[in-house]
């Protein structure tokens, strides 16, 4: 089967200019996609599914599970490790042997588990097609399956079907589609058929329906224009498929590391192995074995272990906080985000519309309250005193024709959550007129025109304490035109159109959405109610002026985020005025416009790099664009979190460092996609998932400075050992149980220490630098050094008094653990003094303190053990002398902590 494009289409007169299908009639889109309202036949049908191939979203095959596991041991480390397994095999050491080859098979399982979602995301874009169709072919109506779909298919859609392809309507009733997932605006669409002007963004395109969204009312007919990969959905899923996801920071840091450490021991070794051949007459299998444990004891083999436990725990940390890992370097990565790009609707606001002011020809009024809570007082603009609804007054008349030309219902559920049912518009509606507490009637609906896109309104005929009274609300500039008169404290005057539109540019200017109200007496004879009815008579009422309200904690979480040195931007599929209307209550006011994505669309992309910068608001976006500006930021050196919750941000999450999903209203495309779901989907949670990130990475360097000195001196006692042709100070079994058991567990008090009192006062960390900086590089060698010096002294010390070999072994590794614990200790801060901090604050140091020293009395007293590991039972004054040593080593690193602070400040 050959699969061509979709068809383009040109004008109806021939001119080669190409007219999307939005700009053209019904008749000129039939004509071009050579169809017509009684449907396709059997055989064109069939012609078309051979060109241009089935309505299916292309897959695209990953890499077998085996070959992603084995993609872990290509690391630099991990060949050190292997070859010194290899050679151990050999030489029969079959202990360490095992023991080497399970550090490397762990390191490589955590990795592969950690990647194991990467490709769901697009599965679930597939996953949002429907299954069947209705259509007209052969002039009759037919059930067909999706796939089968071609372009200038006429298909039949009802209330609660998923649309199947991209369409142009041709016939509507009443019909209200849910485009969410694509536009990000929680609102439904109504839909015409008329031809529409202009380049217009998705959003806008009103008389067409898209693959994957969900018809929620009424229904219609619609030619097929585009499906499978050309459709809307299509083109996120090609988007989806072509973005590489960026490695984080840390990942990126702990490779430099890697590449460093393998060389410097390629180097010793290789210089060993000759000096040792030249001038020591060293067997070669001892030579082999000291060169073996000089590169165990090189490789921190524990180390990306520990990170994974270490971001683990930072993982609990933010699922208790409501915000879910699906990826573990993210917990670090949230901590050097430096630009955070938000969608509005539900994550920056309420999600619940909300009325904000009421404008009568009389007064204007603002009302409290931001959400479906019916409590809230109105107030007269300028006063602090809340007004009180008087029957028979314009704002009574106003307040109930709002409530019962309503067709939503206020509902409060078992957990005292108050929502609505309906649309968000009317609902907002209904909430005001619950707060301002109206005096019960007695009212009976008789007829109702529902409300209809195409007339932007809807009227309620209503019998109110004995009354007869036609009710409607709708566009204001509709019902403008439908009254004559307006009502005033003195009763009906003449309209004035232009108080009106001044009003109305002062609420547009505040970002706020419009309903009005108006209303006339009618008979109580009369049963019907239709659009001529509505054509003379009506006296205006006012107007409504709405909102979805920021949310209160997300302001303090922007100012948060700002006092981090973290820049947040908005992109939003909604209006530019009500996102600058938003971005200024939220604290977004670096820039004085919103940049709209039809300016985004016409940038070349050094202009768009500019504007990524320069500008926070971005409004009235499309998938590329957010894709764009995620792109944008990253080549200018950001650090980039986005959230989203629609179909339309999964390729931006994708894209992002850190993609941010949400996990009430967000899609499930969307959250295969994001590397971080927030369960409460509020912007607040980002904010202390930032801080947490930088816990958790500060921690981490802790842990790095913190393991690293400890290989240094193991490397230093075998290298000195070797030159000098003494007896090697450390087995390689005993290396491993120091850097793979004592290690991780004394990591794990590392683990738990607090966030450090400035943590979100200091700009994020350049993500170039090396988690290894100078003065990381001095502290280890200093360390290291100290350690080494220590452990020649105790071991020369130990020399002439007559002890065996597995003796001083043991006296050694119990000196080394020691100083391990007590650097654990000097490693809570990098320049403060440790015990100031408080040991009781971090209770992890005595819970791991406990684990080391029942760890270390099984291996030195227990018999199977001391087999395995070559040692001795040790004399309860060896323990005291290692202590001596471990607590002076910890005085002497708190000065050069002291010095160092001072040479650092004095730089």
């Amino acid at each position: 089967m050959t699969k061509m494009n979709n068809p383009k289409f040109t004008t109806p007169s021939g001119d080669t200019a190409p007219r999307q299908v939005w700009q053209q009639t019904v008749d000129a889109v039939l004509a071009q996609t050579k169809s017509q309202a009684a449907g396709l036949n059997s055989a064109d049908a069939a012609e078309r599914l051979n060109t241009f191939g089935p309505n299916a979203l292309p897959e695209k095959k990953g890499k077998p599970g085996w070959l992603r596991f084995l993609a872990h041991f290509n690391d630099v480390l991990i060949y050190v490790l292997l070859a010194a397994a290899a050679l151990t095999a050999i030489m029969g050491h079959w202990v360490d042997t095992l023991v080497i080859l399970g550090v490397t098979v762990i390191n490589a399982l955590i990795g592969h588990i950690q990647e194991s979602n990467a490709e769901k995301s697009l599965q679930g874009i597939r996953n949002m097609l429907s299954s069947d169709a209705r259509v007209q072919r052969n002039g009759k109506h037919e059930t067909i399956p999706t796939r089968d779909l071609v372009p200038g298919d006429i298909v039949i859609l009802r209330a609660g079907d998923r649309v199947p392809a991209d369409m142009r309507l041709i016939e509507t009733h009443n019909l209200r589609v849910e485009e969410a997932i694509l536009t990000g605006e929680s609102t439904v669409v109504d839909k015409i058929t008329d031809a529409l002007e202009g380049d217009l963004p998705l959003g806008d395109r009103v008389n067409m329906v898209f693959s994957g969204t969900t018809v929620s009312a009424g229904g219609g007919i619609g030619v097929v224009t585009a499906t499978g990969a050309e459709t809307e959905l299509g083109h996120i899923n090609q988007m989806m498929a072509g973005i590489e996801k960026h490695r984080t920071p840390l990942l990126v840091q702990m490779d430099k590391l890697g590449k460093a450490i393998f060389v410097i021991i390629l180097a010793m070794m290789v210089a060993l192995f000759i000096f040792s051949l030249a001038l020591r007459d060293i067997p070669m299998g001892e030579l082999l074995l000291s060169l073996i444990s000089l590169a165990v004891a090189a490789v921190p083999e524990g180390l990306p272990a520990i990170i994974s436990i270490i971001l683990s725990l930072g993982v609990q940390t933010m699922a208790r906080k409501r915000a879910i890992i699906r990826k573990l370097p993210t917990v670090e990565t949230l901590g050097a985000m430096t630009v955070v790009c938000s969608d509005k609707t539900g994550t920056l606001t309420m999600n619940e519309m909300t009325v904000k002011a009421i404008i009568t020809a009389d007064c204007c009024y603002r009302v409290e309250g931001d959400s479906y809570e019916p409590q809230g007082r109105i107030f007269l603009e300028g006063s602090d005193e809340p007004v009180q609804v008087q029957p028979g007054t314009v704002l009574e008349t106003w307040l109930r024709t709002i409530d019962l030309c309503n067709d939503s219902q206020l509902t409060q559920d078992e957990r005292g959550l108050w929502g609505i049912t309906g649309g968000p518009t009317e609902g907002a509606l209904k909430v005001l007129a619950a707060k301002a507490q109206l005096p019960a009637v007695e009212a009976r609906l008789v007829a109702k025109i529902p409300f209809d896109s195409q007339y932007k309104y809807m009227s309620t005929l209503q019998h109110i304490d004995g009354e007869a009274r036609v009710l409607i609300t709708g566009a204001p500039d509709v019902i403008f035109a439908m009254c004559r008169e307006q009502m005033s404290r003195h009763g009906a005057v003449p309209f004035e159109a232009q108080y009106w539109e001044e009003e109305m540019a002062r609420f547009a200017r505040q970002g706020l959405r419009m309903v009005a109200a108006a209303c006339k007496p009618a008979s109580l004879d009369a049963t019907t109610l239709n659009h001529e009815d509505l054509q003379e008579g009506l006296i205006f009422l006012g107007i409504a002026g709405m909102m979805d309200p920021p949310r209160p904690e997300a302001i303090d979480a922007i100012h948060a985020c700002q006092t981090a040195g973290i820049r947040v931007k908005m992109i939003t599929g909604d209006h530019p005025q009500t996102a600058m209307s938003i971005g200024q209550m939220l604290g977004i006011t670096n820039s004085s416009q919103a940049m709209t994505g039809y300016q985004l669309e016409h940038m070349d992309d050094a202009a768009l790099a500019k504007a990524a910068v320069e500008y926070d608001i971005f409004a009235r976006t499309s998938p590329e664009h957010k894709l764009r500006l995620v792109k944008a930021l990253q080549d200018n050196g950001e650090v980039v979190g986005m959230t989203g919750d629609g179909v339309n941000d999964a390729p931006a999450l994708r894209q992002a460092d850190v993609g941010i999903a949400m996990g009430i209203k967000g899609t499930e495309v969307t959250k295969e996609a994001a590397d971080m779901v927030l369960t409460d989907d509020n912007f607040a949670t980002i904010a202390s998932s930032v801080k947490e990130g930088r816990r958790v990475y500060d921690n981490l360097k802790k842990t790095i400075l913190f393991i690293m000195p400890t290989n240094l001196a193991q490397g230093l006692l075998i290298i000195i050992a070797l030159l000098a042709g003494n007896i090697i100070p450390l087995t390689p079994v005993l290396i491993l149980w120091m850097n793979m058991a004592t290690s991780a567990t004394l990591s794990f008090g590392l683990a738990f220490e607090a966030a450090e009192r400035n943590v979100m006062n200091r700009p994020p960390r350049k993500t170039g630098q090396h988690v290894m900086d100078g003065f990381a590089v001095w502290r280890v060698a200093f360390v290291g050094s100290m350690i080494a010096i220590a452990a020649f002294i105790l071991e020369a010390w130990l020399a002439p008094r007559g002890h065996s070999p597995e003796f001083i072994r043991t006296v050694l590794l119990q000196m080394l653990v020691t100083a391990q614990w007590v650097y654990m200790i000097n490693c809570r801060s990098s320049d403060s003094f440790s015990l100031s901090m408080g040991l009781l604050r971090n209770k992890g140091i005595w819970l791991v303190t406990g684990v080391l020293l029942l760890m270390q009395l099984v291996i030195i007293y227990v018999p199977l053990m001391q087999s395995m590991f070559g040692t001795e039972a040790l004399p309860l004054r060896y323990w005291f002398i290692t202590l001596v040593i471990g607590v002076a080593m910890f005085l002497v690193v708190e000065v050069e902590k002291r010095l160092t602070r001072r040479f650092r400040k004095t730089a």
